[in-house]
């Protein structure tokens, strides 16, 4: 089981990515109709990193209040 400390290293990591991520979205949707073909795999791995984002800041929560 991690500690609180580790927990909220691996969400400030999951929060950049997932920043980064969605940078990615808004500069690909600037750059449209070009590489449109991106739309998916980058929609995707913007999902991902916010989902796991959103995981780790529940479990990070979880383990705060049973402290």
């Amino acid at each position: 089981m991690q500690g609180i400390e580790e927990k909220k290293a691996m969400v400030k990591r999951l929060n950049a990515r997932a920043v980064q991520a969605k940078m990615d979205l808004h500069d690909l949707s600037e750059e449209l109709p070009n590489n449109w073909q991106r739309i998916l795999e980058v929609a995707q791995t913007a999902y991902d990193a916010h989902a796991a984002l959103a995981q780790a800041r529940k479990e990070a929560a979880g383990e705060q209040v049973d402290t």
